[in-house]
């Protein structure tokens, strides 16, 4: 019998992750929709969160992200207390390490934006994790990116990614970059607020002055 594009394309997913290799412009930011800026005295706002410019690429605190609790330790009691939901995944967003291959079966929401689980392959790690649901909708993937010798692995926000671009961006999370995993955030429609989660991911969101070069 012969499998449908959708099926194909979902078990190339869970079987086998094409590992491309990504240029130094693989990636790019995406324009960031946040029109209330932060208060300067914050590092929040000082540090643009966790981006990493020019020469600082692939250097300091916020170049390997391994979770959201790790990452944001760096930040002073003042943020916490200013903007305690930046410190928090939103009600209904789970954020989901997994080891490769995953075993999800991811289908497109639209024709290349936009992915969302469609199943798990029994027995895969995903379905053994029992996180992960049939309709949980991926709004971020950690990817590798790099720039020259140096290389960050940043949370991305997904939510415009086409299937072929979430397969590359968890393909890049090799061992050689010292990753052990891929982490996925997803949003659980029916107990996530959508206004909440993307004002959250407006936090990932990379500059335009970084090396990150998002496709979408």
């Amino acid at each position: 019998k012969k499998l449908s594009s959708t099926m194909l394309k979902a078990l190339s997913v869970s079987i086998v992750f094409v590992l491309t290799s990504l240029p130094a412009n693989a990636f790019a930011p995406a324009i960031s929709t946040s029109s209330t800026p932060l208060p300067s005295t914050t590092q929040l706002y000082a540090e643009n969160g966790i981006w990493n410019t020019a020469g600082s690429f692939g250097k300091g605190k916020f170049r390997f992200y391994n979770g959201l609790q790790s990452y944001m330790e760096p930040f002073p009691d003042e943020d916490r207390e200013l903007y305690p939901e930046m410190f928090n995944l939103p009600k209904g967003v789970y954020e989901v390490p997994l080891a490769k291959p995953c075993g999800i079966l991811f289908e497109e929401i639209e024709p290349n934006r936009g992915v969302f689980v469609q199943g798990l392959v029994e027995g895969g790690n995903a379905a053994r994790q029992g996180v992960l649901q049939d309709g949980d909708v991926l709004v971020g993937v950690t990817a590798i990116q790099i720039s020259g010798a140096k290389w960050e692995r940043r949370m991305i926000p997904a939510k415009k990614f086409g299937f072929d671009l979430v397969v590359s961006a968890i393909g890049s999370n090799e061992e050689k970059w010292g990753c052990n995993n891929v982490i996925l955030m997803v949003e659980r429609p029916g107990e996530a607020d959508r206004e909440e989660v993307d004002k959250f991911l407006e936090f990932f969101e990379p500059p335009s002055d970084t090396p990150w070069k998002l496709p979408v």
